[in-house]
C-alpha cells in the first residue's frame, strides 16, 4: 500500500510542475520580417505551443505553451529545421541555405526588414 500512495504522490506533484500556461522565451538568431513569419510558424507547428511572437531587434521570441504537450527543446529542433539558430542548436546548413537570401543573419546579423520588407 505505501508503495502505490508514494507513486501517487510523485505522480501528482509531477503533473503539477507542468503548467498548461507557460510563458518563456528564448534567443532565436533571423533579421527581418520574413524571418520573424517563419520563426513564429514554426514554433506555433509545435504541438502545445498557444502564442509565439519574435521581436526583431532583440532576437527574443515570446512563447505560450503548455508544458504537458511540448518543451523548449522540440520547439528549438522545429526552428533550426526551419533555418533558424538558436543558442543550443545550430541549423543544418541545408536549412540555412533554404531560407531566403536577405535572411541570411550567419554574415550579417543587424535589422533591414525596412529596406526589403516589402519584397516578400
Amino acid at each position: 500500500m505505501k508503495k502505490i500512495m508514494v507513486a501517487f504522490v510523485l505522480t501528482t506533484i509531477t503533473t503539477f510542475a507542468q503548467e498548461k500556461n507557460k510563458k518563456m522565451s528564448f534567443e532565436v538568431d533571423g533579421k527581418c520580417e520574413m524571418c520573424k513569419m517563419r520563426i513564429e510558424k514554426a514554433a506555433l507547428s509545435c504541438k502545445g505551443v498557444k502564442y509565439a511572437q519574435w521581436d526583431i531587434p532583440s532576437h527574443q521570441l515570446s512563447l505560450i505553451v503548455d508544458e504537458r504537450k511540448t518543451n523548449p527543446m522540440k520547439i528549438k529542433t522545429a526552428l533550426v529545421a526551419v533555418g533558424h539558430d538558436t543558442k543550443e542548436l545550430k541549423a543544418t546548413d541545408e536549412a540555412y541555405d533554404s531560407v531566403h537570401p536577405c535572411c541570411k543573419y550567419r554574415e550579417d546579423n543587424s535589422d533591414d526588414s525596412e529596406q526589403h520588407g516589402d519584397k516578400h
